[in-house]
């Protein structure tokens, strides 16, 4: 197994985004047409939240995903996780691994000076790890 690899190596580069004045409904069709869990929320290039599909999948309230209506009664900025934990490019492989392991994420953005250049979830991980074996 490669030892002190960094996570730049397996992370996502091309991320999809949402914008803090877009609207949930908008996030959620994107997250819906990708086939993407989470989604780094930006202003201009800053990183600033993380929305993800279980938070959007809570407005649902029991039936299978939220409705037009009650998207539309919330902001992005209420539903998502302000300022998310990041890891950076040059982090090794293990360490954002024991991050996603004990916070119990399930992604995490990959960020430098605040400016958003990756996400790495834990699918990138087991992916990686199966490489190895």
């Amino acid at each position: 197994m490669k030892k002190r690899e960094p996570v730049s190596h397996i992370m996502t580069q091309d991320v999809y985004t949402t914008g803090i004045h877009d609207s949930l409904a908008s996030a959620f069709r994107l997250m819906k047409e990708k086939k993407i869990r989470h989604l780094p929320v930006v202003e201009g290039e800053q990183l600033i939240g993380i929305l993800s599909m279980t938070d959007i999948m809570r407005l649902s309230f029991g039936t299978e995903e939220p409705d037009e209506n009650t998207l539309s009664m919330f902001k992005i900025e209420q539903i998502m996780k302000p300022n998310p934990k990041t890891v950076a490019p040059t982090d090794e492989i293990r360490t954002v691994a024991e991050i996603l392991t004990k916070e119990e994420f399930h992604a995490l953005p990959v960020a430098e000076d605040g400016k958003l250049c990756g996400i790495v979830t834990t699918t990138d991980i087991i992916k990686y790890l199966l490489k190895q074996y």
